[in-house]
């Protein structure tokens, strides 16, 4: 059985709009912080079941990403500008996520992702 892909690096300069991370398989990912917010899985955002779905005006939301926290070994949990901070992004969503990393929010709407 190979070994999970794992974040090496995750960079997210202060006042940027833009995060990276680097991959224990050698690629890179970069995500706009509209993508990241726009697809938050948790609750509160999503409710309790089903795939993610673009949160509606969340473009519209504090897009400062104020701090990046492991959980585990198996993801990472931002906290955005306004306080939120309950989203919790599996290796396995960010590696997915990452095929509209930087894509515009108008483009992404109706598109979902399993958890």
């Amino acid at each position: 059985m190979s070994e999970p892909v794992t974040p090496v690096e995750v960079r997210a300069p202060e006042g940027a709009r833009r995060l990276e991370i680097d991959w224990s398989d050698g690629v890179t990912t970069a995500y706009r912080h509209a993508i990241l917010r726009g697809f938050c899985p948790c609750a509160h955002c999503q409710g309790h079941h089903g795939p993610v779905a673009w949160v509606e005006g969340a473009d519209e939301l504090n897009l400062e990403l104020a701090s990046i926290e492991e959980v585990g070994t198996y993801a990472l949990q931002f906290g955005w500008g306004d306080g939120h901070a309950t989203g919790i992004y599996t290796f396995r969503f960010l590696r997915a996520l990452a095929e509209i990393g930087e894509s515009e929010s108008a483009f992404v709407r109706g598109r979902s992702f399993m958890r």
